[in-house]
């Protein structure tokens, strides 16, 4: 990529490794506290290591990285060339992750533009992969901002959860507070929203609702091209089916990406977990 701007995101942008190294993206980590154990995403906890703790009720939390962490991320970019970084980070109305972001750019060596996507997953992912191949063609610290700001702007994210008990857990519903009375009753479609996660609707049982879900995505991906990311967490054959299905029904359909989350989106949502992102391009 351009040496004159570098990309730096977050884990929870979910990029396959040969994605980041191919475009010199740098993915800093949050944390994931197990018990009485503080671990990196990505390196020393996996998706499926805290979804066993999750099914054994072990008590897991979430941290955002340091300041010092994103310092020395922004060091070492600049230390490699680059003249100006963008970095962007999953919504903060999630984490604070965006607000250690901006007090490490104050002291950074070279300009930092930090950015809340309000994405999360591969909706954060997309975005990163756009501001990336604007800095490849040359493009400005201000062009690959844009080109971030606007895939965030086209991007929605739906997804599927077994149960709410691990978003209520976490303080990360919203409004999707009001199903809480009767969330035994019904199996929830929720949708990120102005950064926050949100009911979208109200289904009676699970097939009904993945159903559902796959309806919402063939319909908000049209007939234009658009990149498709499937994600779950312990659910690879249902989200396998959910991407087959999609992949005869989505017309425009120009890369689709399935894969299980990360263990800091897992520990909000539980096992179980199906979403989509829609990005079109």
């Amino acid at each position: 990529m351009s040496r004159h701007v570098a990309i730096v995101t977050d884990s929870t942008a979910h990029l396959p490794s040969q994605t980041m190294e191919r475009h010199g993206i740098t993915a800093v980590p949050l944390t994931v506290v197990l018990g009485d154990q503080a671990l990196e995403e990505g390196t020393e906890i996996s998706a499926r290591s805290l979804a066993l703790a999750l099914q054994k009720r072990r008590p897991v939390t979430t941290s955002r990285p340091s300041p010092e962490v994103f310092a020395a991320a922004y060091r070492a970019a600049a230390e490699a060339g680059a003249t100006g970084i963008v970095s962007l980070h999953l919504s903060a109305e999630l984490s604070g992750t965006y607000d250690a972001a901006l007090l490490a750019a104050k002291d950074a060596p070279v300009p930092v533009r930090v950015v809340d996507t309000g994405m999360v997953a591969m909706a954060l992912g997309f975005c990163a992969l756009a501001a990336a191949e604007t800095a490849e063609g040359g493009g400005s610290l201000d062009e690959a901002v844009a080109a971030a700001e606007k895939r965030a702007a086209g991007t929605s994210a739906y997804f599927y959860v077994d149960t709410l008990d691990y978003l209520r857990r976490g303080g990360r519903i919203g409004a999707a507070q009001a199903l809480l009375g009767s969330a035994l009753a019904v199996k929830p479609l929720l949708q990120l929203d102005g950064g926050r996660i949100e009911l979208l609707e109200k289904v009676r049982t699970a097939s009904k609702a993945i159903a559902r879900l796959e309806e919402i995505v063939v319909e908000r991906a049209g007939t234009g091209q658009v990149d498709i990311a499937v994600h779950h967490l312990a659910a690879p054959e249902r989200a396998e089916r959910l991407a087959e299905r999609l992949r005869v029904r989505v017309p425009g359909l120009a890369e689709l990406h399935v894969s299980e989350v990360g263990a800091v989106i897992g520990a909000h949502t539980g096992p179980g977990l199906l979403g989509a992102v829609i990005s079109p391009r």
